[in-house]
This record gives C-alpha cells, sequence and structure tokens, in this order.
C-alpha cells in the first residue's frame, strides 16, 4: 500500500489556502490605508499646481509644478481636491500675509487662479502710473537688473519683452525690465513693467473685510484685483474663502522642449536650477 507522507513543514492545503486569503486581506488593508494616507496628505498639507501662464513673471514661469500648502489659511470646500457641498467659510482659518503667493478658486468660472497678496482686509490700495499706493503711501520700487528668460516652448518672448541671442550662442533669451518692490514689512520680490498700461491707474478702493487684493508679479500682463471679477478675467477683490493654499515649492520645471519617446530629452528640459526653490 503507498502512503502518501508529509512532512513537518508542509502545511496541510486548508491552513495554505486560509495563508493566502489572509495575505490579500493585509494587502487590501494596506491599499486602504495607503489611500487614506494620501487622501489625507492631499486635504490638509500639501496639494501639486501648475503654472499655466505667464502672469507671475519672473518668480513663476509657464512649465513650473509647485506644490501648495493648505494649512496656513486653514481648510474649506475651496481646498479639497474635489467638489463637496459643503457650507461656506474655513475652519481653521488664518489671514494671508502681504506679498505672500496664493492659489484660489477664480469667483466666477471656478478656476484656479495664482497672484501675489498686496492689501488685506481693512487696506486702502491704489495704483497711480504702475506704483502701488497703500494706506496712502507709495510702496517702494526701485529699478531692478534686467530679468532673461531662455525662450523655449514653454516661455515666449511676451508683450514687453526683447529678444536676443543668449551669452555664448545657444538659443535665445527674452530680456525684461525688472524693479524691485518692497511691501510693508519687508517682503521683497521683482515685478516686470513694460511702460503705460490700463492698468497702471486704479482709484483708491478699501479692501472689504474677508477679501484681499492681488496682483500677478507681471504687472502689464495680469488680469487680477485691478479688474471687475469676469470668467477668464479680472477677479476682483478675492474673498478668504477661495484660497486654496500658499504657494510654497516648485517641485519640478520644463521647457516644454520634451518628446516622450525620447527619454534622454525628459532630463535635457529640465531646468534644474529652478527646481527645489521655495517661494
Amino acid at each position: 500500500m503507498d502512503v502518501k507522507t508529509q512532512s513537518l513543514g508542509d502545511a496541510p492545503p486548508a491552513a495554505a489556502g486560509a495563508r493566502t486569503g489572509d495575505g490579500w486581506g493585509s494587502f487590501a488593508w494596506f491599499c486602504v490605508k495607503l489611500l487614506l494616507l494620501v487622501l489625507a496628505f492631499r486635504v490638509f498639507v500639501f496639494s501639486p499646481f501648475s503654472i499655466p501662464s505667464e502672469s507671475m513673471l519672473p518668480r513663476l514661469m509657464n512649465g513650473d509644478y509647485l506644490l501648495a500648502a493648505k494649512w496656513p489659511y486653514g481648510i474649506s470646500r475651496h481646498s479639497l481636491p474635489f467638489d463637496l457641498a459643503l457650507p461656506d467659510g474655513r475652519l481653521l482659518a488664518g489671514t494671508p500675509a502681504r506679498g505672500d503667493i496664493v492659489i484660489f478658486k477664480h469667483p466666477i468660472d471656478n478656476r484656479d487662479y495664482i497672484k501675489r497678496v498686496i492689501g488685506l482686509p481693512g487696506d486702502r490700495v491704489a495704483v497711480v502710473d504702475g506704483q502701488v499706493i497703500l494706506n496712502g503711501q507709495r510702496v517702494p520700487r526701485t529699478p531692478a537688473r534686467d530679468v532673461l528668460v531662455p525662450l523655449s516652448p514653454n516661455t515666449a518672448c511676451a508683450w514687453g519683452g526683447v529678444a536676443e541671442p543668449a551669452d555664448g550662442g545657444a538659443g535665445e533669451v527674452c530680456r525684461y525690465k525688472a524693479f524691485r518692490e518692497t511691501l510693508p514689512g519687508g517682503r521683497s520680490y521683482l515685478t516686470l513693467d513694460f511702460g503705460p498700461w490700463q492698468a497702471d491707474a486704479f482709484s483708491e478702493r478699501v479692501v472689504p473685510p474677508g477679501t484681499l487684493f492681488v496682483m500677478g508679479d507681471n504687472r502689464d500682463s495680469s488680469m487680477d484685483s485691478r479688474f471687475p471679477a469676469s470668467a477668464g478675467e479680472g477677479v476682483g477683490f478675492v474673498a478668504q474663502d477661495l484660497l486654496v493654499g500658499r504657494a510654497a515649492v516648485i517641485v519640478w520645471s520644463t521647457d516644454g522642449s520634451a518628446d516622450w519617446l525620447n527619454p534622454v530629452s525628459w532630463f535635457t528640459a529640465a531646468r534644474w536650477d529652478r527646481i527645489g526653490s521655495t517661494l
């Protein structure tokens, strides 16, 4: 009579099946926990955003990818990664500081916009000949060195810039006239201004409670609080409930020349000097 032997190290078929089932259950639970962790990170900590235009030149360029910090201004339905019918208002609300670069929902079309905070609730804001007047005082603005932006598929030479050969003859750059602006409190940054434009004059207004006055750093190429809120255009005074987060760090930047079929170009197209820059 043949006898089928079984060593002590061999598990009975039923036990092996049980262990397999437990393994899949553990893996599924791990995936659920990972998903919840990613969702919590996305809702409460950071969110990714890309820069689609040149309204924030020279600090932000088309092709920059950044993370926005959620916690500085609190959480609202507008800061969630999906649309929920939640009440208006913010949980753990915080007020931005002058000079913060903020991401917010457009009050009309609900698209993501990014601008710099210039005026806080109660501030009196005006613009005279392109210079910001804050609470009756001119915001200091001094000429700075010209900004040179390499031309690429992601960065054309916008209105007001002058295209010229780059040093060494490798490609072209766009030369922009720049100014350094310094807000009360010492926050300083570069702005671009190309000369007389329709938005160089803005009569004094008081920033209403619960709202912000925001502007793009590229002053002659930015639809911001100087313009009434209109779909795809001006934003008017931005309600703080519309805030999504504060721009924190550039995590990737590309000039747009990458060819997805050529992996080497993924690296040559990267603007390495911009990656990791805090905002």
